[in-house]
């Protein structure tokens, strides 16, 4: 899908919004990366014709980065993808799947994506 994580990243951001657009420096915060970043992986994804950019309509210090029609059905494509190859983690099972999946919720947590189910708090 010519996809790499970076630009599935602000697509998939940019899809679960209600309008399909952020400014550039919301899709930096809430990616956590720096500005630069956001610039040159929107600069690729505008030349694919995924994204658009468009002035902010009362902020003209601003810019939008908006999901195009192509745009949204690409990640929607990549996500199935993902999905049919369980994100990567396919080949494990049992104790082997168990363990990535509470490392991983342990990590979310700590970072403070969300708060840790009620079972697993110490």
């Amino acid at each position: 899908l010519g996809l790499n994580f970076s630009r599935f990243e602000v697509l998939a951001l940019l899809s679960f919004t209600k309008e399909g657009e952020l400014p550039l420096g919301k899709v930096g915060d809430r990616l956590q990366v720096h500005p630069a970043s956001v610039t040159n992986t929107v600069n690729r994804l505008e030349a694919d014709g995924l994204v658009a950019r468009k002035p902010h309509p009362s902020d003209r210090r601003t810019t939008l980065a908006v999901l195009t029609r192509n745009g949204r059905w690409r990640v929607e494509q990549a996500a199935v993808a993902l999905a049919e190859i369980e994100f990567g983690v396919a080949g494990l099972t049992g104790d082997g799947r168990r363990a990535v999946d509470a490392a991983i919720l342990e990590l979310r947590v700590a970072a403070g994506d969300f708060v840790a189910p009620s079972s697993q708090r110490r």
